[in-house]
């Protein structure tokens, strides 16, 4: 039998909750939609960024929830939709793209998006994170999809989600490690001065910021490390962004009010902003590698036998457990990228058949336990990877 989260009031059991909430959304939207009207969005193909930031901000809010008609300027055609979905995706690719100093990768090995802290060297950034959030939540009400995809800690940001030193992991792994390194050792035996204070460098300059007030003069005990690790953790996701995030919240709470997405998880946010693909299991199963399993072994066999039998929806998620993102390279399985580089999906025996999957994203790698039928193989991944305490907390199951 499936695994279903625990009973609430509304008894609504997980198996269906995605499908569910999802459902609920696309209610609140469709009730709150303007059915009398368009709006006309008309932009040329070299300049959609600008055109559409001079439009859409000067559209009221409310009439944007209309039907968007989009036009290219210099072509013929009516938009029954399909244009809108081009648009989305050709202006999304643009406004997000690094090279505009808006938004930067989260790694070198990450092509995740979150906000670059160096923005404000264009005088109106505040006001293109405005136009952006805008555009994301657009997406969102309108059911079109964006190119890229955010971090998973960001989506939590917007969701008003608490942030861990685990989400730290996926994004600054150097970060994450030497906080894990204080907490698991005694600063005084190690001889190590560490102050309520940290450095960094934007643009080339270094500054200081100060995790409380006088933090520079603050020692780290052993008695207020935890007060300092969450308050790094805290501070290494908002640094140098608050009002740049806080203009993105703006416009997006203008078309759709965060309430409404409160019962998404930050996965199940990413799938409705960038949707489920399409999956070619046959070249999954070519660039995947294993460790102390064999390609002939039972459980390796059930394996692609459950990623057969899911839907797309469920391999999205799947994708998500093991690489941290929904979303394929355009080379497919063959470009995946871990920490170092380059890093095919794995498999690898690990645990006691009693053990739930792990997941290590860094390294696109999955811990399977030898499970000993093809059912509780089943029921193992699909509670791990729709449970969403189980997917948050991948790297601790046991």
């Amino acid at each position: 039998p499936r695994v279903a989260i625990s009973a609430t009031s509304s008894g609504i059991q997980y198996e269906r909750s995605y499908r569910w909430k999802f459902g609920q959304f696309r209610h609140l939207c469709s009730r709150t939609s303007i059915p009398s009207g368009h709006i006309k969005i008309t932009v040329s193909r070299s300049s959609v960024f600008e055109d559409s930031f001079n439009q859409i901000l000067n559209i009221p809010p409310q009439d944007l929830k209309r039907r968007l008609f989009i036009s290219f300027r210099g072509e013929e055609g009516l938009d029954y939709g399909g244009l809108a979905r081009e648009w989305f995706f050709l202006l999304s690719h643009e406004m997000l793209n690094p090279m505009y100093c808006l938004f930067e990768y989260a790694s070198a090995n990450n092509y995740s998006l979150q906000i670059n802290p160096a923005s404000y060297i264009n005088p109106h950034h505040l006001t293109y994170f405005k136009f952006v959030g805008r555009i994301i939540a657009l997406a969102l009400f309108h059911n079109k999809y964006i190119d890229q995809g955010f971090t998973l800690p960001f989506y939590k940001r917007i969701l008003d989600k608490p942030l861990t030193m685990l989400d730290l992991k996926s994004v600054d792994e150097d970060f994450y490690n030497s906080l894990k390194w204080v907490k698991e050792n005694d600063l005084e035996e190690c001889g190590l001065e560490l102050y309520f204070a940290h450095e960094f460098e934007v643009l080339g300059e270094v500054k200081i910021h100060e995790l409380k007030p006088g933090g520079e003069n603050i020692l780290v005990t052993e008695e207020n490390k935890e007060e300092y690790v969450n308050a790094m953790v805290s501070w290494r996701f908002t640094r140098g962004v608050e009002d740049q995030f806080k203009a993105f919240l703006e416009g997006f709470n203008e078309i759709v009010p965060i309430q409404w997405l409160q019962y998404f998880d930050e996965r199940e946010f990413e799938l409705i902003l960038i949707g489920i693909q399409d999956f070619d299991i046959q070249d999954w199963q070519a660039h995947t590698i294993y460790r102390n399993y064999r390609r002939s072994d039972r459980q390796i066999v059930w394996f692609w036998q459950f990623v057969n039998e899911i839907s797309d929806e469920q391999r999205s998620r799947l994708l998500q457990f093991v690489t941290g993102t929904c979303r394929l390279p355009i080379g497919g399985f063959s470009e995946l990228m871990g920490s170092n580089g380059a890093q095919k999906f794995c498999i690898e025996r690990v645990g006691k058949e009693n053990w739930l999957p792990r997941s290590h994203t860094c390294f696109n790698r999955l811990d399977l336990p030898p499970y000993k039928s093809y059912e509780q193989l089943k029921d193992k991944l699909l509670f791990a990877i729709e449970e969403t305490e189980a997917s948050a907390k991948s790297d601790m199951i046991v």
